[in-house]
């Protein structure tokens, strides 16, 4: 599971940093424009508009908004209006769109009357101009540059950042503020983490669960389906709190479990449960050093819980990818997937 440039994934992996700091450099002005929108708006609350690792990106920055901002966040679920054709009653929020290539139909379609009930709605695309950017009021280019891997990469990573980066601006958090700039720095670092210990002990596991709680959860949730995509193994993403809620039922002896923990109050509840779960015969790893039990994973403190969170992102895509060869596939052609999905 060594290292290597061989593959589409693995090199868009490599280029987060860059992607990140390209993002940041030239996207100051608009980050401030639609900062300074959204508080001019107030909004009462804020909805999201996306499917796949863009819904986890979304997942993200509700967890982000909540915490930062004090707004209620929620996912509308895209069919509402290119299938139901319903017309929700939004002009008092704000409205996020987060689609890479912004073809979408039914993403466009709820973003367009969101800005039609007088939200005010942004998208974050990596294609500009773009069906998505044309919906919205705001559009924002997050510049991930050309993603041929089929796996969403670095254009996940971007939209968090993106939306992070608004958020400073909105609220006026400097401390986020700062926190999204040394991010380059980080993602490097964290890239450079080793986890493959974790695939000697899932062996030939047929399914894994992936932990998480806050915005860690957003991240658990991205890993899920990026060991579907990437490896071809059964993957699901449960928040810690609620794995005893019914999940814990197929956990046994030797089951994979993957805890991911930020820095954050959520930390040591996270590892409490993964030592519960070791108890229980299950084989826990954990970004943490709180857990009694579990395995620590190597992690990158960023001194912020957000961006704590977001790193952890990275050194899963480069095992990931690395233990999809190892098992025989081509992370870049995942079964039954293309590219660009475009659903209505």
């Amino acid at each position: 599971m060594q290292a290597t440039t061989q593959t589409n994934m693995r090199q868009e992996i490599d280029e987060i940093p860059e992607a990140a700091a390209r993002l940041l450099h030239r996207s100051v002005k608009e980050f401030a424009l639609i900062g300074a929108a959204l508080r001019a708006k107030d909004p009462a609350f804020v909805v999201t508009v996306a499917r796949g690792s863009s819904d986890h990106a979304a997942l993200f920055l509700k967890y982000a908004i909540e915490l930062t901002a004090k707004l209620p966040v929620a996912s509308i679920g895209p069919s509402l209006a290119s299938i139901y054709g319903t017309e929700l009653k939004l002009g008092r929020g704000a409205a996020i769109a987060i689609s890479q290539s912004g073809k979408s139909p039914d993403i466009v379609a709820l973003a367009e009357t969101a800005t039609r009930a007088g939200a005010t709605s942004i998208a974050l695309t990596n294609t500009l101009p773009s069906p998505l950017a044309n919906a919205c009021k705001h559009s924002l280019n997050i510049l991930a540059g050309p993603e041929n891997a089929v796996a969403a990469t670095k254009s996940y990573v971007n939209s968090v950042v993106a939306g992070l980066a608004v958020l400073a601006e909105w609220t006026g958090d400097s401390a986020l503020k700062r926190a999204v700039a040394d991010l380059p720095t980080h993602f490097a670092a964290a890239a450079k983490l080793d986890w493959r210990e974790f695939a000697a002990d899932a062996g030939e596991a047929e399914s894994i669960y992936v932990l998480g709680r806050g915005p860690a959860l957003a991240i658990a949730n991205e890993a899920a389906l990026k060991f579907k995509e990437a490896t071809g193994i059964h993957a699901e993403a449960f928040s810690a709190a609620e794995v005893l809620h019914g999940p814990v039922a197929i956990v046994g002896t030797r089951f994979p479990v993957l805890a991911l923990a930020a820095r954050d109050a959520a930390e040591r509840s996270v590892a409490e449960m993964a030592d519960e779960l070791v108890a229980k015969g299950a084989f826990v790893h954990i970004t943490s050093t709180l857990s009694a039990r579990a395995k620590p994973l190597p992690l990158v403190e960023t001194g912020h819980p957000i961006t704590d969170a977001l790193t952890l992102v990275l050194p899963f895509y480069v095992f990931v990818e690395a233990w999809s060869r190892s098992r025989g596939h081509n992370p870049d052609a995942p079964a039954h997937l293309k590219k660009v999905t475009e659903t209505r």
